[in-house]
């Protein structure tokens, strides 16, 4: 299939537009979101032949572009390591006021983390991965994984509220 260019075509029409979502909740910008997706193809393209069948093809091509927009995260090392005492100041601050938004809303406001926030984050809520899981990938401590998740959700909260009494403040006015 490698050298297949009309399957390669197909391929790209069909899985383009819902792994380009992917990796722009990875990417800081379109063009960073591009570039992962093309590098994702290409091992989708080289990395055919170990598809095995079992769960479905999307899911694994899914998977191959979460692991590129990983690697691709892990090349630029935004985390940053924080002590315990950072972390627990942090735990216990955030609730959701998420219902209020439309997907669209909250994934706008997610873009607006910064990189190592967005990734712990969307790998956390979005993947569905351990912060265990996450320390490996990003290689990088249980503490780092689970603080990065907790000030992304403070930061959220806050950028939310705003959002949230915009709105408001926008439906009040005459």
């Amino acid at each position: 299939m490698e050298g297949n260019r009309r399957m390669q075509e197909e391929l790209y029409k069909r899985f383009s537009p819902r792994m380009y979502a992917v990796c722009l909740r990875y990417a800081g910008n379109a063009e960073e979101a591009e570039d992962i997706l093309q590098e994702g193809f290409i091992k989708v393209f080289k990395k055919l032949n170990s598809f095995r069948s079992e769960g479905s093809f999307e899911g694994w091509v899914r998977r191959v572009f979460v692991n590129t927009a990983i690697e691709h995260f892990r090349k630029k090392r935004y985390l940053q390591p924080v002590t315990e005492k950072e972390e627990n100041t942090i735990e216990g601050k955030y609730f959701s006021v998420l219902d209020e938004l439309a997907e669209k809303d909250i994934l706008a406001l997610v873009q607006e983390l910064s990189p190592g926030y967005r990734t712990v984050f969307n790998m956390y809520v979005v993947e569905g991965y351990t912060h265990k899981e996450i320390a490996d990938m990003l290689e990088i401590s249980e503490g780092t994984s689970k603080s990065q998740l907790s000030r992304a959700k403070v930061i959220l909260q806050d950028m939310v509220k705003k959002f949230i009494d915009q709105q408001h403040g926008a439906r009040t006015k005459p």
